[in-house]
């Protein structure tokens, strides 16, 4: 077993017991003799149900009883070991309060392990709840949890992908039709312009191609430096643009803190850079950008920036995976401006594993903003923190990101432990940066949200939060 040490409070951990799954806890507000109908509905409904449903992503539906039944061991397995619902954050570290949060309570995983446990009965039918409706056709999932239909819409060319290939990049550059003055961005959700879209398209970011001679562009990444890779650094190419947003398989919305935005002006375009990748069937299919503004007036006093901060302090060279073993890298960027960062989405390719964002101050002190423990390659989570659950951090803290890869057969994302894996593009190579938007304060506005704070850089204490909070 191989010992490796995470700085800022995770302690001592083997890779396996870094790897492992969290057992859940029984408590006294869970049934003793739970029913589908009355207990296990309820939950389905609120945290699978979007997936799980007729002509959805999940290969079954879990709307009712008779459908859900035949699953039950299956079922019981996903959320014990918590692969399901796809919210993979370590509960134990970092900040633990989330607007997006779809992960279950302890009290529903025992629940639901209960329930099949003991026979995974129907119970009686009429305590079931009502059925949720079917999605029939393609939704915005920021408009489903109650912020309406985006403002402006975007929409890139198709791309016919033959059922057989090589990996393809998409890049297209398009108008942002629709806006005649400069208007600041509240909220942005990409998907696929097709249902079948969701097989192929792995990721696809949503960047803004700026005039040359506009002020803006030299704000973009003066919050950010030393990221150490030297030339050939993939952040660098990463964070060259600025971006609105990057969806991956899997992936909701961006919703940015409120009193923070991104700035779009008339005659500026979006250039697309979409990985397509062949799934033995000939689909054709883009991406649509869903554009939320703030309304007219009322203008944020922050601008947010999307950062992709690197999880390979020697650029692209550094990444170097053997076969047949469990690898780590890590990376390092210096914070130039006092930094609010206000979301973490881990991005890896097919043997990503894990990863750690921690915060390295100026004096020395550490300590873990995030930690996944389990990524899955199906689910490229973005995890949007809490309003009062953001971390702040002075000029010069070092952004520590470490990355973990698992090329073994154990990782059954794996399609060949056999092979050598470096850095690249393509599905069956690997990367590793941390997407995160990300605020900057001058030293006045940093030295108020200090003194809000009790004094305490870093994370706040409303950062965390207990069970039982959780489930008021």
């Amino acid at each position: 077993m191989v010992a490796v040490t995470l700085r800022g409070g995770v302690g001592s951990l083997t890779l396996g017991a870094l790897f492992a799954l969290q057992a859940s806890s029984a408590s006294a507000e869970v049934p003793k003799n739970p029913t589908f109908s009355k207990d296990v509905a309820p939950i389905f409904q609120a945290k699978c149900q979007n997936c799980h449903e007729p002509g959805s992503i999940a290969p079954m539906s879990l709307r009712t009883f008779q459908e859900a039944r035949p699953w039950a061991r299956s079922i019981k397995t996903r959320v014990e070991t918590r692969q399901m619902p796809p919210w993979h954050i370590d509960r134990s570290v970092g900040v633990q309060k989330f607007k997006n949060d779809m992960g279950l309570t302890d009290d529903q995983v025992e629940t639901i392990v209960r329930w099949v446990d003991q026979g995974a009965v129907q119970g009686n039918a009429a305590d079931m709840p009502p059925l949720k409706p079917v999605a029939t056709t393609l939704f915005w999932q920021g408009e489903r949890d109650g912020y309406g239909a985006p403002d402006l819409i975007v929409k890139s060319p198709e791309y016919t992908m033959p059922a057989v290939s090589q990996d393809q990049w998409w890049r297209p550059a398009v108008d942002i039709e629709g806006l005649t003055e400069p208007r600041w961005v509240r909220m942005v959700e990409i998907r696929p312009s097709n249902i079948a879209g969701r097989k192929i398209l792995h990721h696809s970011i949503a960047h803004v191609v700026m005039d040359p001679n506009d002020p803006d562009l030299g704000a973009i990444n003066r919050g950010i430096g030393g990221r150490g890779g030297g030339d050939d650094d993939p952040a660098n190419a990463v964070n060259a643009r600025p971006s609105l947003m990057e969806w991956a398989i899997g992936k909701g919305y961006d919703r940015y803190m409120d009193g923070t935005g991104k700035l779009i002006k008339p005659g500026q375009k979006i250039s697309w850079d979409q990985h397509v990748h062949a799934v033995g069937e000939q689909i054709t299919a883009g991406s649509e950008l869903g554009i939320w503004l703030y309304p007219k007036g009322q203008e944020p006093k922050y601008r947010s920036y999307l950062v992709g901060f690197t999880g390979l302090k020697e650029g692209a060279i550094g990444l170097d995976i053997p076969p047949n073993t469990v690898a780590h890298t890590e990376g390092f960027t210096v914070l130039k401006e006092n930094t609010v960062i206000t979301n973490f989405q881990p991005h890896f390719h097919l043997r990503g594993k894990a990863m750690t964002v921690e915060a390295i101050f100026p004096d020395g002190r550490t300590e873990v903003i995030s930690h996944v423990d389990n990524f899955n390659f199906n689910w490229m989570t973005n995890y949007i923190y809490a309003e009062d659950a953001a971390p702040v951090f002075p000029k010069g803290t070092i952004i520590h990101v470490t990355a973990f890869y698992d090329n073994t057969k154990a990782n059954k994302n794996n399609p060949d432990p056999e092979q050598w894996v470096g850095y690249g593009d393509r599905t069956v190579d690997e990367m590793a940066h941390a997407w995160m938007n990300v605020f900057y304060l001058n030293d006045a506005e940093f030295q108020e949200w200090v003194a809000k704070r009790g004094g305490k850089t870093g994370l706040p204490p409303a950062a965390s939060i207990t069970q039982q909070q959780q489930q008021q």
